[in-house]
């Protein structure tokens, strides 16, 4: 194509372009020569430059001991120089520091800027961020911070091994405490009325314990009848029924037994020791009576002998898991 000489010279700002490229590209060359032959003088300034301790120290104490030293003179400039550098460098450290600082201080008052202070939480911004440096200072030193616990934060459903161990002990304490009072009762006199019985009645009392057995009830009464009864005193304790409200007692069960649980007989309720009627003067079938008899006390010779013939034909082994609903009626 005619007109373009050798080839495609671009348009008028391409031209300006390159001009322009071709500028800076001299100022970059002049700036290196420049460089180069100030290096070559030996400045102390382009030494220092990219160089490390040991080379500044070795240039500036070249230059220290030109000609002719003692060692003495050696020695003590190596140390001058030595000292020197080191205290430029503490210098320089410190100030490195210090414009750290500031630079913190600075972005912290820009923080602050930036929080409205018309706002009733700009303070808690403020102190969240000072606070927020200060975790992270302390995490660097000390590891990462524990955290406590909220006592706002409802955890009574969570295992608790205090609280735990105090409901454990509070437990053993009233345990203790019940069992202290059981052994109370146990031990407070109880007077019986009682019939020894060989076809008629022979009504006594005797005293024992609410915790005696029915065995120790029955010895008891074997030394008070033996006087008066010779079968009394010639048989054993094993062959003494006790028969209260109908029901022949087994001689392991206990009097505290009876009460604790208001057993109940045939005829009316086991736990009751006296003897009393019931006094109201209108009989009403849906109430339970609260009359009390006096338990029999029988040779098993007898009982044996003569347990077809009323009343011993009434007469059943007492069981507590046993109800006899369909012999006493309970009322309200």
């Amino acid at each position: 194509m005619s007109g373009f000489g050798d080839g495609y010279v671009g348009t008028a700002q391409d031209a300006v372009k390159i001009r322009r490229l071709e500028k800076q590209r001299e100022a970059e060359r002049r700036k290196i020569e420049e460089l180069k032959n100030k290096s070559e003088d030996g400045q102390p300034g382009l030494l220092q430059f990219g160089s490390s301790t040991s080379e500044i120290l070795e240039t500036a104490f070249k230059k220290e001991t030109v000609g002719l030293v003692t060692r003495e003179q050696y020695v003590e400039k190596r140390v001058n120089i030595r000292t020197k550098i080191e205290e430029e460098e503490k210098e320089k450290l410190q100030k490195l520091q210090q414009e750290e600082e500031e630079l913190q201080m600075q972005k912290r008052k820009k923080r602050r800027v930036k929080g409205d202070p018309r706002l009733s939480f700009c303070d808690d911004i403020e102190n969240g961020s000072d606070e927020d440096d200060f975790e992270k200072q302390e995490t660097k030193k000390n590891g990462p911070v524990k955290l406590g616990k909220d006592p706002t934060v409802e955890t009574s459903f969570l295992p608790d091994r205090e609280r735990e161990a105090e409901e454990q002990a509070e437990r053993e304490r009233l345990k203790k405490q019940w069992l202290h009072e059981q052994e109370l009762i146990k031990n407070e006199p109880l007077s019986i009325t009682y019939s020894y019985w060989d076809g008629t009645g022979h009504r006594r009392v005797i005293q024992v314990r609410k915790g005696d057995s029915i065995g120790e009830f029955l010895r008891a009464i074997q030394q008070q009848l033996a006087p008066e009864f010779r079968e009394v005193r010639t048989t054993s304790v094993e062959n003494l029924l006790y028969v209260k409200e109908d029901l022949i007692i087994p001689h392991q069960h206990s009097f505290y037994e009876l009460i604790i649980n208001k057993a109940r007989g045939k005829s009316g309720p086991l736990f009751h020791f006296d003897v009393h009627e019931d006094v109201r003067t209108i009989a009403d079938a849906t109430k339970e009576k609260d009359e009390s008899h006096a338990g029999k006390v029988v040779e098993r010779h007898w009982y044996e002998k003569n347990k077809h013939i009323f009343p011993a034909s009434r007469w059943e082994i007492y069981d507590p898991t046993k109800k006899w609903e369909r012999y006493t009626i309970h009322g309200d």
